[in-house]
């Protein structure tokens, strides 16, 4: 397989060259793309820890391997006063420095990551009791803890927040969606934004996120419209040190053999994929690396129904989609109503947009409106008035309050969707199984998202919480150690944010402050070790 240009080839190696400097510039020519039937070999470099996705939880981890530092705040008193009490003890260490399991034990909040609830703690004091305190840390850049990695990301630094739509507020205030040490007020004032409100919209935030990694010096380290195809373990025979790489696949049969049989060491991460050139070409790469960090989020894959019919044109599965059949004009005339499924935040977004459009709605959704697990049960009214206007609706106009199917909104809770028809009709079952069959214009299927981890062997089934069962937010997170976010099932690969349970921006944050205590720690046990003359490795040193 060739390079489509041997120019863009060129310009892709000398940005590697560039980020890691001109001593290594010789090594790293030998190395970042590679051809994709050659076997790596052990004079090629290995980065100590590749990063992939570039939301708001690559960027934050980026941030701290930077070398940043927290530290608590000379004059700051942390309400909290068995924490404060604790953080006094080592106030010359930083946050990263410190043991977080200690930190952390007692607290609670609305993540089960502990570490989460920690550094939210820290960042926003008491902020689930109303309560607006200023972080009660300072940062420092320290250059001699930056620890070399790259940030891998398909479009600009922000991550899925590009792709939002941008005329729906964010559910967490603009204070929450800020990262360390920059704060979202002060940078909407200085760009002269008219934020009205707490909340904000994701077009605003995008923004802040992309100008967070510019003004923080963080762009040596982010790869924009790099699409990754696999990651692989690598392993080597214990016998033969100085043989080539085997692969995952290749390998998984050495690996069962009994006892005094050939054997092989887990090695490092083989990271394959390719980088869209502005030409539209593909170059592809494969880089290594010792440790790699998903950050991938969880909007890749829309959930979906399995139902007949759901692949039709005029099923669709995304906010997005659904907002340019509006620009389109596809409603213009039509009787017929869109058909939401859902019960979510999405969802309820959806409603707004056709309820704003003039678009009439049959909203359906499989839970009783009383149902306490409701997102709408945890928003308050005051805060969130949008939202809990859908509620009303859901709760009052449904289809058996209002048979008039062309009003402006007809709700059916507790029904399912059985299938689609190519005549746009939709064919439902109540929960007494009763069926009914509906005609629409649009169907709107929004029922979540999960990651869409194809890269990883198995597509990551293995490494979740329960095995051989795909990866969710809620249901089946990436099972973690709560105080290094390394998979405990898979040595050197870490998670966090949605991957892990953490939703909202302001706790994935924790998850960058344990990887990065994880990753400190062992490289400053392999700086001891190349010192003493025990041991070395392929790594960056």
């Amino acid at each position: 397989r060739t390079y489509s240009s041997t120019e863009t080839e060129g310009q892709l190696l000398n940005s590697f060259v560039q980020y890691f400097g001109d001593s290594l510039g010789r090594k790293i020519k030998r190395m970042p793309l590679i051809e994709e039937t050659v076997l790596p070999g052990d004079s090629l470099l290995t980065l100590p820890v590749v990063i992939i996705g570039n939301g708001p939880s690559g960027i934050c981890l980026s941030y701290l391997l930077s070398g940043y530092r927290p530290y608590l705040s000379p004059e700051a008193i942390h309400p909290n006063p068995i924490l404060h009490t604790k953080l006094e003890e080592a106030r010359h260490l930083s946050i990263v420095d410190q043991d977080l399991e200690y930190l952390s034990e007692g607290l609670e909040g609305r993540s089960s990551n502990p570490v989460a609830v920690l550094f939210d703690t820290l960042l926003h004091p008491d902020a689930d009791f109303g309560y607006d305190y200023p972080p009660v840390l300072h940062w420092k850049l320290e250059q001699h803890n930056y620890i070399p990695h790259i940030v891998l990301g398909k479009g600009p630094p922000g991550g899925a927040w590009h792709s939002m739509e941008g005329s729906m507020l964010t559910i967490s205030f603009g204070d929450w969606m800020e990262l360390p040490g920059l704060s979202f007020k002060e940078w909407a004032a200085s760009k002269r934004r008219n934020i009205k409100s707490d909340r904000v919209m994701p077009e605003e935030i995008a923004c802040y996120y992309k100008h967070y990694v510019k003004v923080m010096g963080l762009q040596k380290n982010f790869r924009d419209n790099v699409y990754i195809t696999s990651v692989s373990r690598l392993y080597r025979e214990k016998e033969d040190e100085g043989r080539s790489h085997q692969n995952e696949d290749i390998s998984t049969q050495h690996l069962e053999m009994e006892d005094g049989q050939k054997s092989l060491i887990k090695r490092n991460w083989e990271v394959r994929g390719y980088q869209r050139a502005t030409d539209g070409s593909h170059v592809p790469f494969c880089l290594f690396a010792e440790n790699v960090a998903l950050a991938t989020g969880t909007f890749d894959s829309p959930g979906r129904l399995q139902v007949e019919g759901e692949d039709f044109p005029f099923v669709l599965h995304s906010m997005s989609d659904f907002g340019a059949a509006i620009s389109k004009g596809k409603f213009r005339g039509k009787a017929d109503p869109v058909l939401i499924v859902g019960a979510g935040l999405t969802a309820a977004d959806a409603v707004l947009c056709a309820y704003n459009n003039n678009i009439p709605v049959v909203h359906v959704f499989r839970r009783r409106v009383t149902d306490t697990s409701l997102i709408f049960k945890q928003l308050p009214k005051k805060l969130y008035p949008e939202y809990h206007k859908v509620y009303q609706m859901m709760c009052t106009q449904s289809h058996t309050v209002d048979s008039n199917q062309h009003s402006a909104y007809t709700s059916f809770p507790e029904h399912n969707v059985l299938s689609f028809k190519p005549e746009m009709k939709c064919v439902l079952q109540s929960a007494s199984g009763l069926k009914k069959i509906l005609k629409f214009s649009v169907a709107l299927v929004l029922i979540g998202s999960h990651p869409n981890l194809f890269f990883l062997k198995d597509q990551g089934h293995s490494i979740g919480h329960h095995s051989n069962q795909p990866i969710t937010c809620k249901g089946n997170p990436i099972e973690i150690d709560p105080y290094t976010y390394e998979c405990t099932k898979e040595a050197n690969l870490f998670a966090l944010g949605p991957l892990v349970g953490d939703n909202f921006v302001r706790f994935l944050k924790g998850g960058a402050l344990g990887i990065a205590r994880c990753l400190a720690i062992r490289q400053k046990k392999k700086h001891e070790l190349i010192e003493s003359g025990d041991g070395g490795g392929d790594g960056v040193p």
